[in-house]
């Protein structure tokens, strides 16, 4: 009974959302897999799980997210639908899944009361917390309760998201602690002829990059490569603005105002011997940079509006991490790394320029990036065991 009014109430405060035009690409003949990722830190891991079935089982696999995901091949993206009972309806007549997969912990009551009214088998894997969507604030009785209960099976992170999930009515014997999926590679492709070239060029020299790096924090990067130097006199920084226009004003600000040596990848100039600061400004190269710096700062999380890349980006290429208190959408992979002891946290440009010189130490970096490196290529066996959960629940098991 209370499961039906909050239901109703959710359903009457949504009504704004009704009648929202959908453009759907045709849907693919046979079994189609849907899985649902609530943002693009999550849909990590399900990318990795949706290239296992596309790639192991020859399935089709439907991924919604509301964010920006880049096409691979087999996937079919699509923002979720508007969470009401038509629209619901709607999604579910034109793709017809045949499982369905939450993650983290999102609820969307209208579509998940219709596909428990279809029978569709509905899992929670790297469940963290169970949240009704963010932007549908309001008391809904016995609502996230009776959600709960129709889940087939909630994987949950850890024990504290276990009780959290088991507290707010998952079924006792539907919860299980697996851990963290595992999740797509983050390393960045490159071209190995220019990076063996670049790395004869800078031989043994002391490397550090500052990627995606806004102008807010550029004052910050010159006072720690200007401490650095007293440490490594042959230390190189590399650059690659947030805005590439201001590679030339940056360029000239350095070697006016630093009297540094500095080479521009725009003006086809390389690092020779000299070069104190190189500014690499193609946003295309990063997996050619964090293979070459040993140690990277991430732009944008010390004095900007939030970390600008994804910090797995060079954890997974082996680059040792530093940032600020400002890790924009990536909070929870530095709570990850932070947590592992694989990046080191910044509160300040003093002590930016502090932590660059501790890691210009190489075994102090090697450890840092082996534990960043790990943060990426764990959670294989959960994957493992959620693709054998899948195949079982299609198979009729």
């Amino acid at each position: 009974m209370a499961y039906s009014l909050g239901l109703t109430f959710y359903n009457l405060s949504n009504r704004r959302d009704a009648g929202q035009a959908v453009d759907r690409p045709p849907r693919p003949l046979g079994r189609l897999v849907w899985l649902h990722a609530p943002n693009a830190e999550v849909a990590r891991s399900m990318l990795e799980l949706a290239r296992r079935l596309i790639d192991e089982d020859g399935l089709p696999v439907l991924l919604t997210c509301p964010a920006e995901i880049a096409p691979r091949a087999g996937l079919i993206l699509q923002r979720p639908p508007a969470d009401t009972p038509a629209e619901a309806r709607a999604f579910l007549d034109h793709w017809a899944p045949e499982i369905a997969l939450f993650s983290e912990g999102e609820l969307r009551p209208a579509l998940l009361h219709e596909a428990n009214e279809r029978k569709l088998p509905v899992l929670m894997v790297a469940g963290r917390m169970p949240y009704i969507l963010r932007e549908r604030d309001g008391w809904y009785p016995g609502l996230m309760r009776g959600l709960l209960a129709t889940f087939r099976h909630v994987l949950t992170i850890d024990e504290a998201s276990a009780r959290a999930f088991r507290k707010a009515g998952a079924s006792l014997s539907a919860v299980e602690v697996t851990g963290k999926m595992e999740e797509e590679s983050a390393a960045l492709p490159h071209l190995e002829a220019e990076r063996e070239a670049l790395a004869r060029q800078l031989a043994t020299r002391p490397v550090w990059l500052a990627a995606s790096l806004p102008e807010a924090e550029e004052a910050a990067a010159i006072t720690a490569h200007r401490a650095a130097l007293r440490l490594a006199h042959r230390l190189l920084l590399i650059i690659v603005p947030e805005d590439p226009a201001r590679a030339e004003p940056l360029a000239a600000r350095m070697a006016e105002a630093e009297g540094w040596t500095v080479a521009r990848r725009s003006e086809d100039q390389e690092p020779d011997t000299e070069t104190e600061v190189y500014i690499a400004d193609n946003a295309q190269e990063f997996g050619l940079w964090y293979r070459l710096a040993p140690i990277t700062f991430m732009g944008g999380s010390l004095s900007g509006q939030g970390c600008i890349r994804d910090p797995l980006e060079p954890a997974a290429l082996g680059s040792a991490i530093l940032y600020g208190p400002r890790p924009g959408l990536f909070g929870t992979t530095f709570g990850r790394l932070g947590a592992a002891r694989a990046a080191r946290a910044v509160g300040s440009p003093t002590d930016l320029a502090e932590a660059l010189g501790d890691l210009l130490s190489p075994d102090r970096a090697a450890r840092l990036a082996q534990a960043a490196w790990a943060v990426t290529s764990d959670g294989a066996e959960v994957t493992d065991k959620v693709h054998l959960l899948i195949r079982n629940i299609t198979d009729g098991e």
